[in-house]
């Protein structure tokens, strides 16, 4: 039996930066260090510590611009626009809100915290678009009131809810329904969220019903239909077969009022390993696009303008994470036949700064970052420090068989969810972000202290009042 799969093939160099993988401005130094933006991983390591999350800056508003282009152009190209919704989920700060606002992005929420950091980040309130399940009052409340530009409604209640809230503070609320169209793309069975048995969306059958209702509503405007079909998406037929079941039941909604917008979501997917082959985001958009286009002219409808709510795509590829070599040990596996070895890595991290791999069995690629090495290649399991079995941030990938006690790893494509899924299990403190642009480190969100953990703690801040207190008198 392999104790490797079957995708994963020893790279011929352990050296080499393969950049559908990595950050657009990360290279190897003439000594072998890892640079981003022409800063060593070394010099980030010891100025900022390890776990460390670093965003290529540069690389992340070309990803964005392109992203936002291909999108555009495609959308243009059937007669029509498009609105693009940068996925907060994927990571938000308010230092990534402010780049949102700089590229002229809109920006999708999905909380009252994500809210606050794009206004807090400066983005236009008119500019953001609020989503959830399960929305509270007050959520809905501050989004009203700071004129957002587009709620999705989920659920009958809150139809109710945002026309209550709307009349009460004499606005007309824009909004959007999110319909489950039943199309599972091509995806993990965790990251499907259109098919019929799960949280999302309403059902088809109930569209025409609630969309009268959203239109009798005098403090409600009626943007259009929205689809989500799930993330990590390689083909464009999943979105397509979207847009037919919702423009369907959209020439039906036509005939007795406006249209303006179909939504088909985000979920556009990126490189992890050698593994994959992501398209072109121009390849998959204009596809998409003529999709649309075939499918209004079929049904004698005009085409919408068409909304997207890409996340991954842009902040994915452009972060890497890096970490401290701890212990390092050789496991035979015996069940495997004779001379088959797993070299176990252990980091300072683990799945407390990417709760990935456990959640969705998601697959990474790591390299030795701080040095070259000519060593030849070892099958390695990189493992973090937590107490769990399943606490493995790259099942299966190669290193250096000299990989030794403090030397920095990175893995790539972490910019995406890997921050925002951060906890504190086992009390390990979450690591900073650094975002690197022009040859310039900037912390943009600190790394927590001990201190932090115990913030919130009551007992173990009348500890120390008292200690304080008694060391004072």
């Amino acid at each position: 039996m392999a104790i490797s799969p079957e995708w994963l093939k020893k790279p011929k160099d352990l050296n080499h930066v393969d950049a559908a993988l990595w950050p657009a401005n990360l290279t190897r130094s003439n000594h072998g260090e890892f640079e981003i933006g022409g800063i060593g991983v070394t010099d980030l390591g010891a100025q900022f510590g390890t776990p460390l999350y670093v965003i290529d800056q540069d690389d992340f508003f070309a990803r964005a611009t392109r992203v936002k282009n291909a999108l555009s152009s495609s959308a243009e190209s059937i007669g029509t626009s498009a609105k693009v919704y940068y996925a907060g989920k994927a990571l938000l700060t308010t230092e990534v809100a402010s780049w949102i606002a700089e590229l002229g992005l809109n920006l999708d929420v999905a909380s009252g915290g994500e809210l606050a950091a794009a206004l807090a980040g400066g983005v236009e309130p008119a500019r953001i678009g609020l989503h959830g399940n399960n929305k509270s009052l007050s959520e809905i409340g501050r989004a009203v009131a700071a004129g957002v530009g587009a709620i999705v409604i989920d659920s009958e209640i809150e139809l109710e809810r945002i026309a209550s809230t709307a009349q009460a503070q004499g606005r007309v609320q824009p909004v959007r329904l999110r319909v489950n169209a039943g199309v599972h793309a091509h995806t993990h069975e965790f990251l499907a969220t259109a098919r019929e048995d799960q949280k999302f969306g309403i059902a088809r059958a109930d569209v025409p019903e609630l969309v009268a209702r959203i239109r009798a509503e005098k403090h409600l405007k009626f943007l259009g239909l929205h689809s989500h079909i799930g993330s990590q998406i390689f083909e464009a037929d999943g979105f397509i077969e979207a847009a037919k079941r919702l423009l369907a039941i959209q020439a039906e909604l036509l005939k007795f009022g406006e249209v303006p917008e179909l939504n088909l979501g985000g979920g556009f997917g990126i490189n992890y390993t050698t593994a994959d082959e992501a398209p072109d985001i121009e390849s998959i958009a204009q596809k998409i696009a003529d999709g649309v286009a075939a499918e209004c002219a079929a049904l004698g409808i005009a085409v919408p303008v068409l909304a997207f709510e890409p996340g991954r795509i842009i902040v994915g590829p452009a972060g890497v994470t890096l970490y401290t070599v701890g212990t390092i040990k050789d496991v035979a596996l015996t069940e495997e036949g004779a001379g088959a070895v797993r070299k176990y890595v252990s980091i300072d991290g683990g799945m407390s700064d990417n709760a990935r791999p456990s959640l969705y069995d998601a697959a990474y690629t790591v390299r030795l970052a701080s040095r070259a090495s000519s060593a030849q290649p070892a099958l390695v399991r990189v493992v973090g420090k937590h107490c769990e079995s399943g606490d493995i941030v790259v099942r299966d990938d190669y290193l250096p068989g000299d990989i030794s006690n403090n030397d920095i790893v990175a893995v790539a494509a972490t910019g995406a969810y890997c921050s925002s899924l951060s906890s504190n299990y086992n009390m390990l403190t979450r690591p900073p972000v650094v975002a690197i642009s022009k040859g310039q480190a900037r912390l943009i969100v600190r790394g927590e202290t001990e201190a932090d953990l115990f913030s919130r703690d009551l007992r173990y801040q009348e500890l120390l009042n008292s200690l304080t207190q008694n060391g004072k008198d």
